[in-house]
């Protein structure tokens, strides 16, 4: 599959780091599956994989210090 973004690129399958800055504190979410592109790093998420990060994002609410890792393959 060709890239979205830059139209030269790839999509592969790999892995990245998602960070998202919320009300009070930052969510960092390693190993998260996606599709990235070869030639400028853009990245996709399928529809699942943004339902699961929703979910993580909801737990980690109640939970969150000013800060939290979670490794998206030991909650998914």
């Amino acid at each position: 599959m060709r890239c979205l973004s830059c139209k030269y690129g790839n999509m592969i399958d790999s892995t990245t780091t998602y960070v998202i800055t919320l009300e009070n504190y930052v969510l960092i979410i390693k190993n998260v599956p996606c599709m990235k592109c070869t030639q400028c790093g853009d990245e996709l998420f399928n529809t699942d994989i943004l339902e699961k990060i929703d979910e993580i994002i909801s737990e980690t609410e109640k939970l969150a210090s000013e800060v939290s890792i979670i490794d998206y393959s030991k909650v998914a």
